[in-house]
């Protein structure tokens, strides 16, 4: 009787640590994108609206599993220069091992008014891991996303949220 006890027990505590819900591990990352290739159409109806295919490199930094990796940006930017915008695209996450996390990703761009009259581009969107290989496979994330213009050309991609371990 005592072993059933002991093997139950033991069968119980090991059902019970299985059944635990995965943590959510809290991310920020930052990442400096250079223009590596990109493409341009501009609007001929005086509109000054553009739209940008770019692909860009960086670096990512901050905290979470995404940390170190080198980040590649797929990009699509339709964009109305004092109005308004709407990007979106792909990121591609590589760390040293070759492992790769997809996030896709899109952004609202809005333009407010600041000093002088001058607009001031305000922009926030979303990110969601939509794929992986290696340490990345299985793993889900979503979390908020801002560009921030880091130079004349290069942009300051913030991603903050959550990632949570494949099973």
């Amino acid at each position: 009787m005592r072993r059933f006890i002991t093997t139950t027990f033991a069968a119980g505590a090991i059902i019970a640590t299985l059944a635990m819900p995965v943590r959510a591990e809290s991310i920020k990352i930052e990442a400096v994108l250079t223009p590596k290739e990109q493409m341009r159409m501009d609007f001929a109806d005086g509109s000054k609206r553009f739209v940008l295919l770019v692909r860009r490199e960086g670096k990512a930094e901050g905290s979470g599993p995404l940390n170190g990796t080198t980040v590649n940006e797929y990009g699509m930017h339709d964009i109305t220069p004092g109005v308004e915008g709407d990007p979106r695209g792909f990121l591609e996450f590589t760390n040293t091992a070759g492992d790769k996390a997809y996030v896709k990703w899109q952004v609202r761009l809005v333009f407010v008014p600041g000093a002088e009259g001058k607009p001031k581009p305000r922009d926030y969107g979303y990110w969601e891991l939509v794929g992986g290989t290696g340490t990345f496979a299985d793993m889900k994330g979503i979390g908020t996303l801002q560009i921030k213009a880091a130079g004349k050309k290069k942009r300051r991609f913030i991603l903050k949220g959550e990632l949570v371990p494949g099973s």
